[in-house]
């Protein structure tokens, strides 16, 4: 059954998705190699000195696509000289699933003023963002370990953060060498026949035909969340979703729904606003709801894009 009165012109283009999908996973093919040949992901420096100048860029802007852990330290602290390896090593050992910054406070005073350090060497991470204390002073690297697993957690269950953009030229493919060929290309191209059609049940299985065996095959995932949005719209009437909305603002479903609405009809950001909204004045399983949801209209623009880094950050500040 088609949508009624609905169109995915604006919201999302298959061919946009698919071509997304394709990076992300060539990407994540680079960054394995880089883990196995023992050198970083190119492109993306896993360590990296930032001053005042940088901040902007370099932490908060990189906030947005994976956990930047930031290391206070001085030339003249010793408990800095014995932390600051032991982060970097971490870093490479979690192969971009965050990144380390380094600020020499001794020559970025007003940074150290602004996260409130009281003294070094100090650890904090921004995620969308968002500054969160890790810890101070020296650690056992068991106890490192705990936090920086939580934080990438967090990261990517909270804002479906899930680690460090890499270019993909970084790992140069040899020369002539042919494109490989996946094995599910054609019950892809099944799926996205299946949803092009119309055929919406068609298309969520067949997306779950491949994640079965493939659970991360980033065409699938993105595939199977724009198809399951279009069934869950399919029975909706418009008229009705958004009255109910209007009347009900801590109606928590019926925002939900009036989200769906929204992106269907190519309102990315009045979508992505209602739901930071929504878990900004809920709690409980109604703000987990909408926050789960926030997170699967996330994959269906692509993680990628400026309206959904945008809403990521303006979730975390209604989160934390």
């Amino acid at each position: 059954m088609q949508p009624r009165n609905m169109s995915m012109s604006g919201a999302v283009d298959l061919a946009a998705v698919k071509a997304a999908g394709e990076a992300k996973q060539k990407a994540e093919q680079a960054r394995a190699e880089a883990v196995r040949s023992g050198r970083p992901t190119g492109g993306a420096p896993l360590v990296f000195d930032v001053d005042e100048a940088g901040f902007q860029q370099d932490i908060l802007q990189r906030s947005t696509e994976v956990p930047v852990v930031i290391d206070f330290w001085a030339e003249w602290c010793e408990p800095c000289k014995q932390l600051g390896p032991l982060l970097e090593r971490l870093a490479g050992e979690y192969a971009g699933k965050f990144v380390l910054a380094k600020i020499d406070v001794d020559a970025n005073q007003a940074l150290f003023q602004q996260f409130g350090v009281q003294g070094i060497p100090a650890v904090f991470a921004v995620v969308a963002g968002q500054p969160i204390p890790l810890f101070q002073g020296a650690a056992p690297e068991a106890q490192i370990r705990q936090v920086l697993d939580q934080l990438v957690q967090a990261a990517e269950q909270q804002f479906g953060i899930v680690g460090a953009p890499v270019d993909p030229a970084g790992a140069a493919p040899q020369e002539d060498a042919p494109e490989p060929v996946g094995p599910y290309d054609a019950l892809l191209e099944t799926a996205n026949q299946a949803l092009d059609n119309g055929d919406l049940d068609g298309a969520v299985q067949a997306y779950r035909n491949v994640l079965s065996d493939d659970p991360g095959n980033p065409e699938a995932k993105l595939g199977l969340a724009q198809a399951e949005l279009l069934r869950r719209v399919s029975d909706l009437d418009p008229q009705e979703v958004r009255k109910a909305a209007a009347d009900g603002p801590g109606d928590v479903r019926a925002q939900i729904k009036a989200a769906d609405l929204d992106l269907v009809g190519g309102h990315v950001e009045d979508a992505f606003g209602r739901l930071v909204e929504t878990v900004r004045r809920t709690a409980g399983e109604d703000r987990e709801a909408a926050r789960v949801r926030l997170l699967e209209l996330f994959e269906v623009i692509g993680t990628d894009d400026p309206r959904v880094i945008s809403a990521r950050t303006a979730l975390a500040r209604v989160l934390f």
